[in-house]
């Protein structure tokens, strides 16, 4: 959905945000926690949490979302949409980001601003700006696999076999020919 006229394209920008003072030393590591916004027609929307099963979208001026700290804009891409046809899309996106789904790791502020963007440019936002919570939500999940196959051991659902000190052995299509 980019733009068809470059007469009429619109600007796609991403505006990111500290949360934390700390991202000053983890900007660098390549890891920060951020807050995004996506600003088009000189406005700028963004998703956060609240209690009740309503959007969580909302608009501010551009580069001053309360509670965070400007840190910089990133230029996405252009759209061809109207003013009007993009207000259109994001009431009908907001039917998909009530406040009460939100989720600091699954759900937050950058996976509606990559949302936004993928419809509109057909791009994802940089990835460094949801990084960490990706990182985390590996983790998470690497865990719970952990859990679940522990469990399903315990339970004798899956059978392990004994490890070789021959070096002959072979599972499956892997056939290392070591263990």
């Amino acid at each position: 959905m980019g733009a068809r006229n470059s007469a009429a394209a619109t600007p796609v920008l991403l505006n990111v945000y500290d949360l934390t003072a700390a991202n000053d030393y983890l900007y660098w590591l390549g890891f920060g926690v951020f807050h995004s916004g996506i600003e088009v027609h000189g406005t700028e929307y963004g998703f956060g949490a609240h209690d009740y099963p309503s959007s969580g979208v909302f608009e501010v001026d551009s580069k001053s979302c309360p509670g965070f700290i400007y840190r910089r804009t990133v230029w996405l891409g252009t759209t061809d949409m109207s003013q009007e046809e993009f207000r259109s899309f994001i009431e009908k996106l907001a039917g998909d980001y009530h406040g009460n789904t939100y989720h600091l790791i699954n759900k937050n502020c950058n996976h509606f601003t990559d949302d936004v963007c993928q419809n509109l440019t057909g791009k994802p936002i940089p990835s460094w700006v949801n990084r960490l919570a990706r990182v985390v939500c590996s983790f998470t999940l690497l865990s719970h696999l952990s859990k679940q196959l522990s469990s399903m051991v315990a339970g004798g659902m899956i059978v392990t076999l004994p490890f070789s000190t021959s070096g002959n052995c072979k599972f499956g299509m892997w056939g290392s020919g070591t263990c």
